[in-house]
């Protein structure tokens, strides 16, 4: 059983340094005894902020207190428990245990070629797919499976971060969903403002979403010009009253959603998708830290769309001989059919069982299991230093200074 959340007092909360920024808050290292800087340990404090989501608030917010509602709920050695929490009118907060050995993409870029030996792959994805197991077994579908969202711990085991894309997916029914209105979908990019696209009515949530994704596929205007300019974008819902709707009728979601690169071919087509998907964006991620890329990357967001739905997998070089069970792995996690997708019938189960993991010890992952990687102590900032994360989102939210000098070099300090 999870144990019970502390509460957080922010008075006190002294941060060391921001760890990360993402759409759904700022993630700071924290010394968990003030009073003893850089004895008591640390953990790490995601916020967010209520005042910085604008239109979206009234999502953005229940996505966070779903969040810390699934992270009380966790007890498994690869997922976060929750620590603690904290809310005041412009701000809530939660804390889980700091990870020092960054992130799976971190350290993928750290290596000399930039790829992972099968060994280390098989260590890292047997813990992912025991993490994903678990979620599967509460009813919950992760859907941002990708290297930035697997962590490293002090002793290099992995822990999944992230979990506001998630859901809870009920149990099927073969009643059809009653009519609703259509949607209205954002794409979520990184620096720069959410684009909105309304869908054509239809008659059910499969031709609803199928028509919003006909008109990406054709459109040339804001949202695939927008798209352009990213790397790789979070796509995310708004309309939650949608999906909890259509998802309670069919036991699937229907939410546009995921990060564009590992986004399985149903939630393209507009099927509706369930658990499936994740075992999809495992396929991307067993295939990236393989080959040093994502299978289906294009140079925007409509060709990497185009890309998982029609382009074949392809291997480089003689891989297929040299690897034929990672190669086997990943061409049936990359099943376009999720009826055929490895993990379909049997979940983890069949995973498990797959060529490429013999001889892993799956009830004893954690405690056999030698990882490749472990990483250096961590080094707390000295004694004194820190600063208050209250005073941190005051300071975002002041208005700049009246521009009384217009000299160079007021000017340059702005950007």
């Amino acid at each position: 059983m999870p144990a019970t959340p502390m509460e957080v007092d922010l008075d006190r909360a002294r941060a060391l340094r921001v760890l990360g920024r993402g759409a759904m808050g700022t993630v700071f290292l924290v010394d968990s005894d003030p009073s003893r800087p850089g004895c008591g340990g640390c953990y790490a404090l995601k916020v967010f902020d209520k005042r910085s989501v604008g239109p979206t608030k009234r999502d953005a917010d229940r996505r966070a207190r779903w969040e810390v509602t699934l992270l009380s709920r966790l007890a498994h050695p690869h997922l976060p428990s929750l620590l603690g929490t904290a809310e005041t009118p412009d701000l809530l907060a939660w804390a889980i245990p700091y990870c020092p050995g960054g992130d799976l993409n971190e350290l993928r870029y750290s290596l000399p070629d930039r790829v992972f030996s099968p060994a280390a792959i098989r260590f890292y994805i047997a813990e992912t797919v025991s993490a994903l197991a678990d979620l599967h077994a509460s009813g919950v579908v992760y859907r941002d499976l990708k290297p930035e969202n697997v962590l490293l711990r002090a002793d290099g085991h992995v822990t999944l971060t992230d979990f506001d894309l998630s859901r809870l997916l009920p149990t099927s029914s073969t009643s059809p969903p009653p009519q609703q209105q259509p949607p209205v979908f954002h794409c979520r990019a990184k620096r720069e403002p959410a684009v909105s696209v309304s869908v054509p009515a239809a008659s059910t949530p499969k031709q609803q979403l199928q028509n919003l994704v006909r008109f990406l596929m054709r459109s040339n205007g804001a949202a695939l010009e927008l798209a352009k300019k990213v790397k790789s974008a979070r796509v995310s819902p708004v309309s939650r009253k949608f999906s909890a709707s259509f998802g309670a009728a069919w036991g699937k979601s229907y939410s546009f959603v995921g990060t564009e690169e590992y986004v399985a071919p149903e939630v393209v087509r507009g099927d509706g998708h369930g658990f499936d998907v994740d075992w999809w964006a495992l396929g991307v991620l067993v295939y990236e830290m393989a080959f040093g890329r994502t299978p289906f990357k294009g140079k925007n967001r409509k060709e990497t769309f185009r890309n998982v739905l029609h382009r074949e997998i392809e291997f480089p070089g003689d891989t297929q001989w040299r690897m034929p069970e990672l190669t086997d792995l990943i061409s049936r996690l990359l099943e376009r059919d999720p009826a055929r997708r490895l993990g379909y019938a049997g979940g983890a189960d069949e995973i498990r069982a797959h060529p490429f993991f013999a001889g892993m010890a799956w009830d004893l992952l954690a405690e056999l299991s030698r990882p490749p990687y472990i990483p250096p102590p961590a080094e707390d900032a000295a004694a004194g230093e820190g600063f208050d994360v209250r005073d941190y989102f005051k300071k975002l939210h002041q208005p700049p200074p009246p521009n009384s000098d217009t000299s160079s070099s007021d000017f340059s300090s702005e950007f």
